[in-house]
């Protein structure tokens, strides 16, 4: 009973007068969700890369935004010195990093 008259003190009078606040709920609900789904963990991940990015170590495998995959090699102010294969060496922007990977890999 209660539910019921509540729903219909949102939905206003049928003539189309005083029925914002339905409206306002459902534009409420529509950017918590964007904010809780898409919003919150992306920023959430972005974090995350940039702690990696900060505490690379040389041995450490990354992933450009590129998509180039090798093994930081040396570590300078804004770039790192990434050995792609045997004696191919790249200098990257630390910006350009994409991924980091812990686990060392050597098998690529």
């Amino acid at each position: 009973m209660i539910l019921n008259s509540l729903f219909l003190l949102l939905m206003g009078s049928p003539d189309g007068g005083g029925g914002g606040y339905l409206n306002l709920i459902f534009l409420g609900l529509i950017f918590a969700v964007f904010y809780f789904f898409i919003i919150r963990p992306q920023t959430k991940k972005q974090k995350e890369i940039r702690e990696k990015v900060e505490n690379l170590e040389k041995g450490d495998k990354v992933i450009t935004s590129g998509g180039l995959v090798g093994h930081v090699n040396k570590i300078e102010d804004d770039y790192i010195l990434m050995e792609i294969h045997k004696d191919v060496k790249a200098r990257i922007m630390k910006n350009a990093i994409s991924d980091v990977n812990p686990q060392k890999d050597d098998n690529s």
